[in-house]
């Protein structure tokens, strides 16, 4: 029986760091400060430092990140955000959990992120900010976001959940908007044991308001002036990040290699390999190729022993919990093409090139 190639491998990465891991979590049980602890502090100034912002809020989850980073905005009944339909669901459930309402526009047919031409048309009286999502690892393109929302007076809150490490520029993504997301689920590039997410920026009122919210609207131990979420980051997964950001860019440039790797093993086949810009750093959290015959090469992927997932079959305009929204099919074409034709192959930094030739042979035997 052959072996398999899973999609992720957490259990090799654990083994390459084990010891030092095991005495980060020690730690903590040793002191027992499990709820904001120094752990906490020390991560957030790290991850900060390693963005290139001025402060980092360490939050429950990705999807927390988000919620939260819209609050401190002031954006909800009433107001617009703009963000793209093909994404995880957070993106958008994040905007309407505000009250706010998610208008999409397109995207890129290349790069799969928001396409920044079409932005402008979507804005509104209503529109309060723009949600660019760095779809797989690589940036949206930021400086024309950027630029639309200067014009038109438009809060930036980027969605950096697959984006930790990867560079618009030579700038990192997550800072260069007015608050930034990540999400440390643990198959991200920089993931922890469990849920935990980050919010990253420079405005210190922004950021002040987040670290009260997350803490239930706290100004001391027993008083709040206003409703809050219990959206902390723990002490345990804190120490893990930062045993993992220690660790960050080698994986990261490891997964470029993997990529590159795989380029090269597509070449002669009639599979669309990722489009990466030449001004961008793209970090790999997903390696997604693209082919009409899509649901037929996951299955066959699988009875090969091959893991592979479809990030994302069902683009947010046509998710049920959207029908009030209005859209229809059609109402999004690339989207819904891509939703069509994408499949992300296995990608972690523990890849050997035994393991990837094994992935490209399944798929060449398949697509000829």
């Amino acid at each position: 029986m052959t072996t398999s190639v899973p999609l992720v491998d957490l259990k090799a990465q654990y083994a390459s760091i084990k010891p030092e891991m095991d005495a980060a979590i020690q730690r903590v049980l040793s002191h027992c400060g499990f709820i904001m602890g120094p752990e906490v502090k020390a991560f957030e100034e790290a991850f900060a430092v390693y963005c290139g912002t001025e402060q980092a809020v360490g939050v429950a989850s990705g999807t927390a990140a988000l919620h939260l980073s819209l609050l401190a905005c002031s954006l909800g009944p009433g107001d617009e955000v703009i963000t793209t339909p093909f994404t995880f669901f957070a993106s958008g459930e994040a905007i309407s959990q505000t009250g706010a309402r998610p208008v999409f526009v397109d995207i890129d047919p290349f790069t799969y992120n928001i396409d920044p031409a079409q932005i402008e048309a979507a804005i509104t009286p209503r529109t309060k900010a723009i949600m660019p999502v760095h779809l797989y690892g690589q940036p949206a393109e930021m400086d024309p976001i950027l630029d639309v929302a200067h014009r038109h007076d438009l809060l930036v809150i980027e969605d950096a959940a697959q984006a930790h490490g990867a560079e618009y520029r030579g700038r990192r993504a997550g800072s260069e908007g007015d608050l930034a997301c990540f999400s440390f689920y643990p198959s991200k590039n920089l993931g922890c044991y469990g849920d935990g997410g980050m919010i990253v920026g420079s405005d210190p009122e922004l950021l002040a308001r987040v670290r009260k919210l997350r803490d239930h609207g706290r100004i001391s131990k027993y008083e709040h002036d206003e409703l809050g979420w219990g959206y902390r980051l723990d002490a345990l997964q804190a120490a893990i990040l930062g045993v993992k950001l220690r660790h960050l860019d080698d994986w990261n440039e490891a997964r470029r290699a993997h990529a590159a790797r795989y380029d090269e093993l597509f070449a002669d086949t009639e599979v669309i390999r990722p489009t990466v810009l030449d001004h961008v750093k793209h970090i790999y959290h997903c390696y997604v190729i693209r082919t009409p015959r899509r649901d037929e090469l996951v299955e066959h992927l699988k009875a090969e022993g091959i893991g592979v997932v479809i990030h994302y079959p069902l683009p947010l305009h046509l998710q049920p919990a959207y029908k009030d929204l209005g859209h229809q099919l059609g109402d999004f074409p690339v989207s819904e093409a891509c939703a069509k034709e994408i499949v992300s192959l296995p990608m972690y930094p523990e890849l050997t090139d035994e393991q990837q030739q094994r992935v490209a042979g399944a798929v060449k035997a398949f697509v000829g």
